[in-house]
């Protein structure tokens, strides 16, 4: 039993650790995709 929540919690980390980059990366490619925007205006 102990076990399998620790691996449930690994598995969990990782995953939110993924979500967690990738919204980073998602929100800086937005930004640049914004001042590139505004320069052109």
């Amino acid at each position: 039993m102990k076990e399998t929540v620790l691996q449930a919690l690994d598995m969990m980390w990782k995953g939110m650790l993924g979500i967690f980059v990738a919204l980073t990366v998602i929100m800086i490619f937005v930004w640049i995709m914004a001042k590139i925007g505004n320069k052109k205006k």
